[in-house]
């Protein structure tokens, strides 16, 4: 059976309504998402979990509008999203959604500035204010004075940090970080998640990680667990504290 929809909250920043994802392999249809219902509330700091094809990807690309359910339904900021074109979702995702990628994503002729602003740019920010917010972002992500270094002459850590950056600097309603730490020694993920717990306290940004990293579960606030395609458990927790 299903897990059990849940009542609508005001404060529900993602709705997913029995959404359900059904891929083709060799012509087989393969079930990476059974119908599953899920709400994600404004200031949530969540880790979707579980073994390889569990289907977390599968529910972080539904949510972030990568990819469409077979069936169901899903919201983004009150605003649905499931039978939109492809021109309206993308601005929903320009708008609503920033991500931070496993492998950064960062454009690699472009300077750090430049890959903060890239996102700024297409919302045709005006180029003082999005200069002065990339660089802002940057300085308070530990970046100050590597501004015009381009990707490939920084540390993943910094690379990782030019795409969190970039991530929340358009002002997104939510942030999906996509196995945020994987390519980060252990120093450098426990900054990064620190960095994010912090502004997820201070600046009130919603994320939902898909993770393998216990790090990641160690500081979330809720951990939702999955398994065949299925959520198995939803646990919040007082803090972002295992237990």
């Amino acid at each position: 059976m299903p897990n059990e929809p849940v009542p609508p909250a005001s404060d529900a920043i993602v709705r997913v309504e029995r959404a359900t994802k059904v891929y083709q392999r060799d012509s087989v249809p393969v079930a990476a998402l059974q119908p599953t219902n899920l709400e994600i509330l404004r200031g949530d700091f969540v880790a979707l979990v579980g073994p390889s094809g569990s289907g977390k990807t599968t529910l972080l690309n539904l949510i972030g509008g990568l990819d469409r359910p077979t069936e169901g339904r899903i919201w983004i900021a009150g605003q649905e999203i499931t039978a939109l074109d492809a021109k309206a979702l993308a601005e929903v995702r320009l708008h609503k959604i920033g991500f931070v990628f496993q492998e950064y994503n960062l454009v690699p002729v472009l300077s750090a500035l430049e890959n903060v602003e890239y996102v700024m740019l297409l919302q045709r920010v005006g180029e003082a204010e999005r200069c002065q917010r990339a660089l802002q972002l940057l300085a308070e992500l530990g970046l100050a004075g590597l501004e015009h270094r381009r990707p490939n002459e920084l540390s993943g850590g910094q690379q990782q940090r030019v795409a969190v950056a970039r991530a929340i600097a358009a002002r997104p309603v939510i942030v999906l970080p996509d196995e945020p730490t994987a390519n980060l020694d252990s120093a450098s993920g426990a900054a990064l998640m620190d960095l994010m717990l912090r502004l997820n306290e201070e600046e009130g940004i919603t994320f939902v990680f898909s993770t393998h990293d216990s790090m990641v579960v160690d500081r979330a606030r809720r951990v939702i667990r999955l398994r065949d395609g299925r959520i198995e458990a939803d646990e919040r927790r007082p803090s972002g504290v295992a237990r």
